[in-house]
């Protein structure tokens, strides 16, 4: 707790700096000369004024953006702000400002020593260490050439190495040995060299600091692992054997958790595979990476059971919804509850469709890639959508494809991966938008009354106990807002039609819930979750550059 404190406050005493030197340089008011200043017994020269005005704005910006290293406790972060923090106490003696901003530079600076112990997280796996070092060559390469053109077009007279040595000075804001016939033509290189001076100084510690996501892939053999592990007991099991995933295992392989990280949140989802007394093995496992890295631990669609095993580690626990399960053995299209299903699968079978139930290794290679691409197609996004409860790919042994037809052509299309060795899980759900309305409805129904399996988890219905509650008699008023704001953003996200179309085939609702550090941690993970399932989160060319290494 002292730790978590501590960093805090160093945090935000961190941007309190940076801001101070800001406001220090900019602001009119924050450039004042006190009379008896240990820079004016100094009496140090305008240049080296000049200089400590571009330290301490660069030094500014940087320390800002190092708090968000700080607050995950990075080590790297910590270097670099205590290399910030001397700079900043050094350059407001050159300014000659009052004590204020100098001495909140010089208490960072000792505070960040004191706490040293407290950073230790280290880089993430991807690191932009090198490109770091190449942009800021680049910029400050770029900046010098295109100032030594500028003065031997306007200077030919002058020396190249006087040029040169201006060139390099004009970088940090200090005055070289040329002498300007106009002091247009002094502002204009001033102003070249700072720019490419600071902007290299920033952006190579942006790609110096910035929390790259590293691209998971499990291997081959840590597929074979993890089927090892799948059991009955999770629906949900099968989908952590996506590809872009990483996975750790307890130290007596008897379970696994896989992961991705997303915004600085290492993203689990559903319960931890193998034997759940083994699951505290492996989530002790998966936590020590996060703490190795500064990442935020969260698990999304997790069960009961899930749930109550992550609560024991001191993540809070969140109800998000309901996964829709139904028993095939009592499914019936029969009576007054399904006469809009009925409705719908005597609708369509008059119009001619007709569904097919097959296993994926039975079916022909050229057709399975007809289907891989027809479901590309009418995906409608160019962002595939899932991660809870989606594989990602199509075809694999195992699993079981449902296609609707219509005069030969194939005008829907299902995927279940397997549930154990009695279930069934839904995984992609598409049909030809042109295609009649109650098709999705005949491939589903005609799964769960031919095949063998004892029970078929159809999609998830998030935050389907608020909307229930939201419209029963005698409601309260929060209950009735939140499902009004849960319908309103229904028309961008499937919430509410998910639920809707789970409920008419009378499933049993199985419970499934986040879990998470702390309330001040909601929103990242929020954003995690958001872009892992492809309903938003950051913007693609952001996602391109982090992406990179």
């Amino acid at each position: 707790m002292a730790g978590a404190t501590s960093v805090a406050v160093i945090t935000w005493v961190t941007r309190l700096a940076g801001l101070l030197a800001l406001v220090s340089v900019l602001v009119p008011a924050g450039r004042r000369t006190l009379r008896g200043h240990v820079a004016a017994w100094l009496e140090l020269p305008h240049e080296a004024t000049v200089g400590a005005a571009t330290v301490a704005l660069v030094t500014g910006v940087l320390l800002m953006l190092l708090a968000t290293g700080l607050k995950r406790r990075k080590r790297r972060a910590w270097q670099l702000a205590v290399v910030a923090a001397a700079l900043l106490t050094v350059s407001h003696l050159g300014l000659r400002h009052t004590l204020g901003a100098g001495l909140v530079s010089l208490a960072l600076l000792i505070a960040l020593i004191a706490t040293r112990r407290y950073f230790i997280a280290l880089p993430d796996p991807v690191t932009g260490r090198w490109r770091a070092i190449r942009v800021f060559l680049q910029l400050t390469v770029a900046g010098v050439v295109i100032n030594f053109v500028l003065l031997s077009v306007a200077l030919a007279p002058e020396s190249v190495g006087d040029r040169l040595a201006q060139s390099t000075l004009a970088l940090v804001g200090v005055s070289g040995p040329v002498m300007f016939p106009a002091l247009w033509l002094e502002d204009l290189s001033a102003a070249v060299g700072l720019l490419f001076g600071i902007g290299a100084v920033l952006l190579a510690a942006y790609f110096l600091l910035r929390s790259a996501e590293p691209a998971p892939e499990l291997t081959d053999e840590e597929v074979d692992r993890l089927r090892s592990l799948l059991g009955e007991r999770d629906s949900l099991g099968y989908f952590a054997l996506r590809r872009d995933k990483f996975v750790v295992f307890s130290k007596s392989g008897k379970a696994a958790v896989t992961y991705r990280v997303i915004a600085g949140v290492a993203l689990c989802s559903a319960d931890p595979l193998g034997d759940p007394e083994a699951w505290p093995g492996a989530i002790e496992e998966y936590l020590d990476v996060c703490r190795r890295y500064a990442w935020t631990p969260a698990t999304m669609g997790c069960s009961e059971l899930g749930a109550t095993v992550w609560a024991r580690f001191g993540l809070e626990v969140l109800e998000i919804g309901d996964e829709a399960v139904v028993d095939t053995d009592t499914f019936t299209l029969e009576g007054r509850v399904m006469r809009g299903v009925r409705q719908a699968v005597s609708r369509t079978k008059r119009a001619g469709y007709t569904a097919r139930i097959r296993k994926a290794e039975d079916l022909p290679l050229a057709e399975l890639e007809e289907l891989r691409a027809l479901a590309a197609t009418w995906r409608g996004t160019d962002t595939e959508r899932g991660f809870s409860m989606a594989l990602g790919r199509m075809g694999d042994p195992g699993s079981v494809l449902v296609t609707a037809e219509h005069d030969g052509r194939v005008r829907g299309v299902l995927q279940f991966v397997p549930w154990g060795e009695k279930g069934l899980s839904l995984d992609v759900m598409r049909r030809d938008r042109t295609a009649d309305n109650g098709v999705n409805e005949l491939m589903i129904s005609e799964l769960l009354l031919t095949t063998p399996a004892q029970h078929v988890s159809l999609n998830f219905a998030a935050f389907r106990a608020v909307l229930e509650q939201g419209q029963r008699i005698g409601a309260g008023p929060v209950a009735r807002l939140s499902a009004r704001t849960l319908r309103f953003f229904s028309r961008w996200i499937q919430i509410e039609t998910l639920y809707r179309f789970n409920a008419k085939f009378q499933p049993r609702w199985v419970p499934r819930y986040l879990a998470y550090p702390a309330a001040r941690d909601l929103p990242r993970v929020g954003v995690a979750v958001f872009e892992a399932e492809g309903l938003g989160g950051r913007p693609s060319g952001l996602l391109r550059a982090l992406q990179r290494v």
